[in-house]
């Protein structure tokens, strides 16, 4: 029987690379397992803190440390302190005294844009506007609830709603369009998981920002983390202080005087972590609410300018940035998979309109 206890709570999603860890949840009596996996054979021995810091996304070493010290996290059954170093073959349980059916997965029939999918892997290419996961303010609706709706009915054999729990490896923003790899079994979530640890899954983006730039490629570095005093933005910590290390590398694709059409290619995987480290720079993604990018950045102050501007953030209304290229190592058969998308029609349209503006002021 499990202890009754109480503290600091983590809320998870059953995955490797799980929900973030956010504000404390209301104490109960009861606890529920959320998160079980056993260390992989060739993990060197590491910190558990840290551990759990690097494989849950937008975790606070505070926050995990707080829920060691509450005994809410189990290693071989038994709780440990924050320096316990996880080995190959240990058992990590994550609770929490929230009721699993109060974030039971509800299958949705909405359709998918699978590009890609195999006994152990499927590849989705998410529209704009979907959410990836339920949380807060989208119980439903999202991707996870499509998917297990999708496997419900085409697979079977799998349990729709524990896949649809730990199939995740990685996520895209709500108006970020792309691809995304999900696992289709435990052997599959376990490996893709361990790529993204060792950053060695190819990402590559497109976006949109504002400005020219000095240099056509470079390297964007610099901890990302919540800032500190709005919790739903997150910020660049130049210094390390606060936040995950993050490295971003970019290059210019095109200009067209006063945005500039780049690509970027992620070394890490940190939330926000294009938007954030464009803005760090001083180039926000076009039409990016979040970081400044939805006024005026750079141009003119004629009527006719800023009605153009208008007219392109109405034909995007979202950060221009595109999840366009996924590669990594097939979990199974070992082989090299590379994925393309192409852009969708509100960036490819905005940036055929600016591509006219330029060639127009250029004319002159």
């Amino acid at each position: 029987m499990l202890p009754q206890i109480r503290g600091s709570l983590i809320s998870i999603i059953m995955t490797q690379q799980p929900i973030a860890i956010e504000e404390e949840l209301p104490e109960s009596e009861e606890l529920y397992e959320k998160l079980s996996l056993v260390i992989d054979k060739g993990q060197e021995p590491l910190r558990i803190d840290k551990f759990l810091m690097n494989r849950i996304e937008g975790a606070t070493r505070n926050k995990i440390q707080q829920a060691i010290e509450n005994e809410l996290v189990l290693v071989n059954e038994k709780p440990v302190k924050n320096n316990y170093k996880i080995k190959a073959g240990d058992k990590v349980v994550i609770f929490d005294n929230n009721s699993p059916e109060s974030s039971e997965i509800i299958p949705q029939n909405i359709p998918l844009n699978i590009v890609y999918e195999d006994d152990d892997i499927f590849v989705i290419n998410k529209p704009v506007g979907m959410v990836v996961h339920p949380g807060s303010g989208n119980p439903d609706n999202t991707l996870i609830n499509a998917v297990a709706y999708y496997l419900k009915n085409n697979c079977p054999e799998i349990d729709e709603t524990a896949l649809a729990r730990f199939g995740l490896v990685h996520r895209i923003d709500k108006n970020t369009s792309g691809l995304l790899v999900m696992a289709k079994s435990q052997k599959a979530m376990s490996d893709l998981a361990k790529q993204f640890f060792n950053h060695t899954v190819h990402r590559r983006y497109v976006a949109l920002v504002w400005g020219n730039f000095e240099e056509q490629e470079g390297t964007i570095t610099g901890h990302v983390g919540r800032h500190q005093r709005f919790r739903k933005l997150f910020t660049t910590y130049p210094d390390g202080e606060y936040g995950k290390e993050a490295i971003t590398h970019y290059k210019v694709l095109e200009n067209f005087n006063y945005v500039t059409l780049v690509e970027c290619r992620l070394e890490t995987g940190r939330t926000h972590q294009i938007r954030v480290h464009m803005q760090h720079i001083g180039h926000p993604l076009f039409n990016d609410d979040f970081y400044g990018g939805e006024r005026i950045v750079k141009g003119t102050i004629y009527t006719k300018y800023k009605q153009f501007v208008e007219n392109c953030f109405a034909l995007c209304p979202r950060q221009a940035l595109h999840a366009k290229e996924l590669g990594f190592i097939h979990p199974v058969t070992r082989k090299e998979m590379l994925f393309t998308s192409e852009l969708p029609d509100d960036m490819s349209q905005v940036i055929d309109k600016w591509r006219r503006y330029s060639q127009f002021k250029n004319a002159e």
